[in-house]
Protein backbone atom coordinates (compact mmCIF):
# COMPACT_ATOMS: atom_id res chain seq x y z
CA UNK A 1 0.00 0.00 0.00
CA UNK A 2 1.43 3.10 -1.16
CA UNK A 3 1.80 5.94 1.22
CA UNK A 4 0.47 9.20 -0.35
CA UNK A 5 2.11 12.15 0.42
CA UNK A 6 -0.50 14.92 0.29
CA UNK A 7 1.66 18.00 -0.18
CA UNK A 8 -0.48 20.91 0.86
CA UNK A 9 0.34 24.43 -0.01
CA UNK A 10 0.93 27.25 2.49
CA UNK A 11 -1.17 30.05 1.55
CA UNK A 12 0.63 33.17 2.67
CA UNK A 13 -1.21 35.57 4.67
CA UNK A 14 -3.23 37.70 3.23
CA UNK A 15 -1.97 41.58 3.64
CA UNK A 16 -4.33 43.88 5.37
CA UNK A 17 -5.89 46.00 3.26
CA UNK A 18 -6.33 48.45 5.96
CA UNK A 19 -2.76 49.98 7.00
CA UNK A 20 -3.03 51.33 10.46
CA UNK A 21 -2.53 54.99 10.07
CA UNK A 22 0.68 56.73 12.05
CA UNK A 23 -0.96 59.65 14.22
CA UNK A 24 1.18 62.99 13.21
CA UNK A 25 2.27 65.22 15.97
CA UNK A 26 1.18 68.95 16.09
CA UNK A 27 3.55 71.54 14.57
CA UNK A 28 4.73 73.80 17.66
CA UNK A 29 4.58 77.42 16.30
CA UNK A 30 5.41 78.85 19.33
CA UNK A 31 9.04 79.06 18.39
CA UNK A 32 8.96 80.01 15.17
CA UNK A 33 6.93 82.75 15.57
CA UNK A 34 9.04 83.77 18.87
CA UNK A 35 12.66 83.85 16.26
CA UNK A 36 10.16 85.47 13.50
CA UNK A 37 9.27 88.25 15.72
CA UNK A 38 12.75 88.69 17.19
CA UNK A 39 14.22 89.22 13.56
CA UNK A 40 11.56 91.78 13.00
CA UNK A 41 12.10 93.37 15.55
CA UNK A 42 15.74 93.06 14.89
CA UNK A 43 15.21 94.75 11.32
CA UNK A 44 13.07 97.59 12.52
CA UNK A 45 15.61 98.99 15.42
CA UNK A 46 18.28 98.45 12.82
CA UNK A 47 16.45 100.75 10.69
CA UNK A 48 15.29 103.04 13.24
CA UNK A 49 18.53 103.37 14.25
CA UNK A 50 20.40 103.44 10.98
CA UNK A 51 17.35 106.35 10.06
CA UNK A 52 18.17 108.20 13.39
CA UNK A 53 21.92 108.79 12.79
CA UNK A 54 21.37 109.35 9.51
CA UNK A 55 19.24 112.55 10.27
CA UNK A 56 21.64 113.18 13.60
CA UNK A 57 24.67 113.28 11.05
CA UNK A 58 22.96 115.93 8.49
CA UNK A 59 21.33 117.68 10.81
CA UNK A 60 24.95 118.22 13.16
CA UNK A 61 26.61 118.79 9.27
CA UNK A 62 23.92 121.75 8.58
CA UNK A 63 24.64 123.19 12.07
CA UNK A 64 28.44 122.84 11.17
CA UNK A 65 27.95 124.58 8.18
CA UNK A 66 25.38 127.40 9.55
CA UNK A 67 28.11 128.10 12.02
CA UNK A 68 31.14 127.76 9.58
CA UNK A 69 30.55 130.60 7.27
CA UNK A 70 32.81 132.98 5.82
CA UNK A 71 32.50 136.11 7.57
CA UNK A 72 35.59 137.88 6.31
CA UNK A 73 37.87 137.78 3.57
CA UNK A 74 41.44 139.23 4.28
CA UNK A 75 43.57 140.72 1.37
CA UNK A 76 47.19 141.46 1.99
CA UNK A 77 48.23 145.00 0.74
CA UNK A 78 48.03 145.95 -2.33
CA UNK A 79 49.21 148.74 -4.91
CA UNK A 80 47.91 148.10 -8.34
CA UNK A 81 45.21 146.33 -8.32
CA UNK A 82 42.00 146.81 -5.51
CA UNK A 83 40.54 144.39 -2.58
CA UNK A 84 37.73 144.54 -4.70
CA UNK A 85 38.97 143.51 -7.96
CA UNK A 86 40.81 140.51 -5.76
CA UNK A 87 38.00 139.59 -4.04
CA UNK A 88 35.74 139.47 -7.38
CA UNK A 89 38.33 136.82 -8.58
CA UNK A 90 37.86 134.36 -6.09
CA UNK A 91 34.27 134.10 -6.56
CA UNK A 92 33.78 133.78 -2.61
CA UNK A 93 30.73 135.65 -1.16
CA UNK A 94 30.13 136.09 2.27
CA UNK A 95 27.74 133.46 3.76
CA UNK A 96 29.61 130.91 1.82
CA UNK A 97 30.63 127.64 3.88
CA UNK A 98 34.33 127.65 4.78
CA UNK A 99 34.15 123.48 4.24
CA UNK A 100 33.46 124.13 0.39
CA UNK A 101 36.12 126.38 -0.48
CA UNK A 102 38.46 125.18 -2.96
CA UNK A 103 41.57 126.91 -1.94
CA UNK A 104 43.38 125.36 -4.86
CA UNK A 105 40.74 126.53 -7.70
CA UNK A 106 40.76 130.26 -5.96
CA UNK A 107 44.21 130.56 -6.12
CA UNK A 108 44.18 129.27 -9.66
CA UNK A 109 41.70 132.15 -10.57
CA UNK A 110 44.16 134.80 -9.01
CA UNK A 111 46.96 133.78 -10.85
CA UNK A 112 45.03 134.55 -14.15
CA UNK A 113 45.36 138.54 -13.56
CA UNK A 114 48.65 139.90 -15.07
CA UNK A 115 49.28 141.92 -11.96
CA UNK A 116 49.77 139.25 -9.54
CA UNK A 117 53.09 137.24 -9.44
CA UNK A 118 52.33 135.02 -6.50
CA UNK A 119 49.43 134.17 -4.32
CA UNK A 120 49.09 132.40 -1.07
CA UNK A 121 45.07 131.94 -0.26
CA UNK A 122 44.53 130.17 3.20
CA UNK A 123 41.45 129.73 5.29
CA UNK A 124 41.33 130.58 9.06
CA UNK A 125 38.48 128.49 11.00
CA UNK A 126 35.43 129.70 11.89
CA UNK A 127 34.82 132.38 9.70
CA UNK A 128 38.33 133.78 7.62
CA UNK A 129 39.61 133.39 3.99
CA UNK A 130 42.99 135.26 3.68
CA UNK A 131 44.16 136.16 0.62
CA UNK A 132 48.74 137.14 0.48
CA UNK A 133 48.81 138.23 -2.79
CA UNK A 134 52.51 139.22 -4.27
CA UNK A 135 52.41 141.74 -7.29
CA UNK A 136 54.14 142.50 -10.33
CA UNK A 137 56.09 146.01 -10.08
CA UNK A 138 56.67 147.28 -14.02
CA UNK A 139 60.57 148.98 -14.63
CA UNK A 140 59.82 149.65 -18.21
CA UNK A 141 57.42 149.85 -20.85
CA UNK A 142 58.25 147.50 -24.09
CA UNK A 143 56.67 149.00 -27.01
CA UNK A 144 56.21 145.34 -29.52
CA UNK A 145 53.86 147.38 -31.89
CA UNK A 146 51.76 147.74 -28.77
CA UNK A 147 52.73 149.05 -25.27
CA UNK A 148 53.31 146.30 -22.35
CA UNK A 149 54.79 146.35 -18.90
CA UNK A 150 57.88 144.59 -18.30
CA UNK A 151 59.05 143.69 -14.98
CA UNK A 152 62.40 143.69 -12.88
CA UNK A 153 62.93 140.17 -13.93
CA UNK A 154 62.23 140.88 -17.92
CA UNK A 155 59.40 139.29 -18.08
CA UNK A 156 56.50 141.21 -20.86
CA UNK A 157 53.38 140.49 -18.21
CA UNK A 158 50.72 142.91 -19.18
CA UNK A 159 49.49 145.54 -22.12
CA UNK A 160 49.22 148.87 -21.09
CA UNK A 161 44.90 149.93 -20.78
CA UNK A 162 43.54 153.33 -20.28
CA UNK A 163 44.53 154.82 -17.04
CA UNK A 164 47.99 152.51 -16.61
CA UNK A 165 51.40 155.00 -16.01
CA UNK A 166 53.57 155.90 -19.02
CA UNK A 167 56.21 157.05 -16.42
CA UNK A 168 58.37 154.57 -17.31
CA UNK A 169 61.96 154.23 -19.70
CA UNK A 170 60.84 152.98 -23.03
CA UNK A 171 62.48 150.01 -24.52
CA UNK A 172 62.42 149.04 -28.23
CA UNK A 173 64.18 147.40 -30.88
CA UNK A 174 62.65 143.80 -29.88
CA UNK A 175 59.73 142.62 -32.04
CA UNK A 176 56.42 140.18 -30.90
CA UNK A 177 57.83 137.39 -33.20
CA UNK A 178 61.27 137.69 -31.54
CA UNK A 179 59.33 136.70 -28.34
CA UNK A 180 57.91 134.41 -30.06
CA UNK A 181 60.08 132.70 -31.45
CA UNK A 182 63.57 133.36 -29.00
CA UNK A 183 61.81 134.16 -26.08
CA UNK A 184 65.24 132.60 -23.35
CA UNK A 185 67.79 134.83 -25.68
CA UNK A 186 65.38 137.73 -25.44
CA UNK A 187 65.03 137.50 -22.03
CA UNK A 188 68.85 137.44 -21.45
CA UNK A 189 68.63 140.55 -23.60
CA UNK A 190 66.11 142.16 -21.22
CA UNK A 191 67.56 141.27 -18.16
CA UNK A 192 70.50 143.35 -19.82
CA UNK A 193 68.58 146.18 -20.24
CA UNK A 194 67.21 146.06 -16.38
CA UNK A 195 70.31 145.77 -15.34
CA UNK A 196 71.55 149.21 -16.98
CA UNK A 197 68.39 150.54 -15.61
CA UNK A 198 69.90 149.16 -11.99
CA UNK A 199 73.45 151.25 -12.59
CA UNK A 200 71.31 154.51 -13.91
CA UNK A 201 69.38 154.22 -10.58
CA UNK A 202 72.45 154.39 -8.53
CA UNK A 203 74.14 157.57 -10.91
CA UNK A 204 74.61 160.58 -9.74
CA UNK A 205 74.95 162.51 -12.52
CA UNK A 206 73.42 161.16 -15.43
CA UNK A 207 70.45 159.05 -13.68
CA UNK A 208 67.27 156.67 -15.05
CA UNK A 209 65.19 160.08 -15.09
CA UNK A 210 67.78 161.25 -17.78
CA UNK A 211 67.03 158.58 -20.02
CA UNK A 212 63.38 158.63 -22.39
CA UNK A 213 64.24 155.41 -24.43
CA UNK A 214 66.80 151.82 -24.64
CA UNK A 215 66.50 150.80 -27.71
CA UNK A 216 68.23 146.95 -28.30
CA UNK A 217 69.97 145.80 -31.29
CA UNK A 218 71.04 142.28 -31.29
CA UNK A 219 74.04 143.00 -32.94
CA UNK A 220 75.30 146.42 -31.54
CA UNK A 221 73.95 146.23 -27.96
CA UNK A 222 72.16 148.82 -26.26
CA UNK A 223 71.62 152.35 -27.01
CA UNK A 224 70.23 154.95 -24.59
CA UNK A 225 68.36 157.62 -25.80
CA UNK A 226 68.55 160.98 -23.50
CA UNK A 227 64.74 162.55 -22.34
CA UNK A 228 66.57 165.85 -22.67
CA UNK A 229 66.37 166.10 -26.61
CA UNK A 230 66.36 162.68 -27.55
CA UNK A 231 69.96 162.20 -28.08
CA UNK A 232 71.19 158.15 -28.49
CA UNK A 233 74.26 157.27 -26.38
CA UNK A 234 75.42 154.10 -28.20
CA UNK A 235 76.50 151.42 -25.09
CA UNK A 236 77.38 147.79 -26.85
CA UNK A 237 77.21 145.04 -25.67
CA UNK A 238 79.15 145.16 -21.92
CA UNK A 239 81.31 147.14 -19.35
CA UNK A 240 77.92 149.40 -18.89
CA UNK A 241 79.47 150.48 -15.48
CA UNK A 242 82.43 151.99 -16.67
CA UNK A 243 81.24 153.23 -19.94
CA UNK A 244 78.64 155.41 -17.80
CA UNK A 245 80.94 156.48 -15.59
CA UNK A 246 82.83 158.28 -18.02
CA UNK A 247 79.75 159.46 -19.91
CA UNK A 248 78.87 161.20 -16.16
CA UNK A 249 82.16 163.29 -16.76
CA UNK A 250 80.98 164.99 -19.74
CA UNK A 251 77.30 164.95 -19.28
CA UNK A 252 76.88 168.11 -17.14
CA UNK A 253 78.58 170.13 -19.36
CA UNK A 254 76.93 168.42 -22.79
CA UNK A 255 73.46 168.90 -21.20
CA UNK A 256 72.88 172.44 -22.30
CA UNK A 257 74.51 171.81 -25.40
CA UNK A 258 72.04 168.64 -26.43
CA UNK A 259 69.86 170.47 -28.96
CA UNK A 260 73.08 170.62 -31.17
CA UNK A 261 74.24 166.97 -30.56
CA UNK A 262 73.77 163.80 -33.27
CA UNK A 263 75.15 161.10 -31.33
CA UNK A 264 77.56 160.44 -28.29
CA UNK A 265 79.65 156.80 -28.71
CA UNK A 266 80.53 155.58 -25.84
CA UNK A 267 80.97 152.13 -26.74
CA UNK A 268 84.98 152.38 -26.49
CA UNK A 269 87.69 151.35 -23.50
CA UNK A 270 89.10 154.96 -23.01
CA UNK A 271 87.21 157.65 -24.69
CA UNK A 272 83.88 159.14 -26.08
CA UNK A 273 82.89 160.90 -29.08
CA UNK A 274 80.34 163.13 -29.40
CA UNK A 275 79.02 164.13 -32.88
CA UNK A 276 77.38 167.46 -33.59
CA UNK A 277 74.85 168.51 -36.44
Amino acid sequence: MRDLHVKTRIQPAQKSRNRVKRERKPINWRPIVTWGTRIVLGVLIVAVVGIAGYEGYRFTTQIKINLLQVEAIEVSKLRHLTRDEVVDLTGVRPGDSMLGLRLRHIGEQLAKNPWIETVQVRRYFPHTLSIEVVEREPVAVMNLGFLYYMDAKGEVFKPLTQGDSLNFPVITGITEEELARDPKGTKEILTGAVALMDLLKKGRVFTLADVSEIHIDKGFGLTLFTAAGGVPVRLGTEGYEDKLARFATVYGELKEQMVAVEYIDCDYQDKIIVKKG
